[in-house]
């Protein structure tokens, strides 16, 4: 089964916890802190792999997340990185983040990664925060949780060539000629619901992949008809050859399907009008074919003052099949590759070296029933890494910061007095004006 979307949800592995641990070995006396730090959470990555073309793995498997760093060692030594996890996707995937609804990376090229959710940062152990007012910490720093967050993939064919053409035109019929490709073929609209792939042999050592593509039908850049799941495939093909049922064998005129048709791709996407195309006057073994090419000459000739290349050829006989693709191949010598040069533009983009930006110290502070509450990204974050629930090193810790921060000053601005309840996310403190010291309750 063919998928070309798919929603999934990615973290990145936890960082490993520091330890708290003292050096105790005969002969050394105040051996001081030993407490190693945890080691890094493992990062979730994609990698492409041209030997993928559908996303039929991500429908069985939606959850991937990273493992988590090795806890801290005594002797301070460092816990165990953990490995990242590889998640492989085929060529020509958009990456989208669902909440921002931003492309985090197009991945176009073979072996080409981006890491997806970052893995947490280990602990640090309580050797990290000896000082010489505080010579033996009893206090470690919990480690840092994996980035989390919901992308959705899309798959964009990756194709040097894609058929388009209204439903029942001859483009499976025409695919399954010029490659081993096995399409399903029937007698009616919308045989074809999904692309198909072919690897074309030309006969004098050139090959290109062609791509049969669901036919298309009047308002598909709205989403009509099979809409936005045909036409994002297109965006990706280097040449066009639009076939065309020239005997009008369903009662439609091939000049008024092919400007309907090439319409289509100029409202989806205008450099789609640019696209080298190929026309294909298929069907040509067909009663009044003849009458109705040299018809669609004149009508092309006075529309368009290009030099548009015309091939009349019948998939059932075969005659004109091989000069299609002679032709075919010709014209894909004169298209650079752009879809590989975009990829490694923008791999060059991504590698430019920035500073990081510094946190948002930022906070919010307000008056709730009785009590009072701070809100901060940070400070909760923060939290998190402190273990405040066993070491009273860690509470004066914390008491500190949010002293530096100015959020003492902030409470006592609003009112707080001497023993209020402060709550800050899901811990409780009581407040003391005089220390501007929070106790965990």
């Amino acid at each position: 089964m063919f998928v070309d979307k798919a929603k999934i949800f990615v973290k990145g592995g936890d960082g490993g916890n520091g330890i708290v641990s003292y050096r105790r070995e005969k002969y050394v006396p105040n051996g001081g802190p030993a407490g190693g730090d945890g080691g890094k959470g493992g990062d979730v990555i994609f990698r492409v792999d041209e030997g993928l073309r559908t996303l039929m793995d991500f429908r069985y498997q939606r959850h991937f997340k990273g493992q988590r760093g090795e806890r801290g060692k005594v002797k301070t030594m460092h816990g165990a990185n953990a490995e990242d996890m590889i998640v492989r996707i085929p060529p020509g995937t958009v990456i989208i983040d669902d909440e921002s609804d931003a492309i985090i990376a197009d991945m176009t090229q073979h072996g080409s990664e981006i890491i997806v959710a970052k893995g947490g940062r280990g602990g640090r152990g309580n050797c990290r925060f000896a000082s010489a007012s505080n010579p033996a910490p009893d206090f470690a720093e919990n480690g840092e949780e994996g980035e989390e967050r919901s992308i959705t993939l899309e798959l964009k064919v990756m194709a040097d060539v894609g058929l388009v053409g209204f439903p029942s035109v001859g483009k499976s019929t025409l695919l399954s000629v010029v490659s081993a490709a096995q399409p399903k073929i029937g007698a009616y609209h919308f045989t074809t619901l999904t692309p198909n792939l072919g690897v074309v042999d030309v006969g004098d050592g050139r090959s290109f992949v062609m791509a049969d593509l669901p036919g298309l039908i009047e308002g598909a850049h709205e989403g009509v008809g099979l809409g936005h799941d045909f036409l994002r495939h297109v965006e990706r093909t280097r040449i066009i050859l639009h076939v065309l049922d020239m005997s009008g064998s369903e009662g439609r005129d091939p000049f008024d399907d092919w400007k309907k048709i090439n319409q289509e791709l100029e409202l989806y996407n205008p450099i789609l009008a640019e696209r080298p195309q190929i026309i294909v006057a298929n069907k040509m073994d067909m009663p009044e074919a003849e009458e109705q090419l040299e018809l669609f000459r004149e009508q092309l000739a006075a529309e368009s003052d290009a030099n548009h290349q015309i091939v009349p050829m019948s998939s059932l006989t075969k005659k004109g099949v091989q000069e299609l693709l002679y032709k075919a191949a010709d014209l894909l010598e004169t298209v650079p590759d752009t879809r590989l040069i975009e990829e490694v533009k923008d791999v060059a983009e991504r590698k430019v070296y920035k500073l990081e930006e510094e946190e948002d110290r930022s906070f919010k502070v307000g008056k709730e029933n009785e009590g009072f509450y701070v809100e901060s990204v940070f400070i909760e974050k923060f939290m998190k890494r402190v273990n405040l629930n066993n070491s009273y090193d860690a509470i004066m810790r914390f008491a500190r910061t949010m002293r530096q921060m100015g959020v003492d000053a902030a409470l006592r601005k609003i009112g707080a007095k001497d023993g209020d309840i402060v709550r800050i996310g899901d811990y409780t403190f009581e407040f003391f004006e005089g220390s501007d010291f929070y106790y965990h309750d």
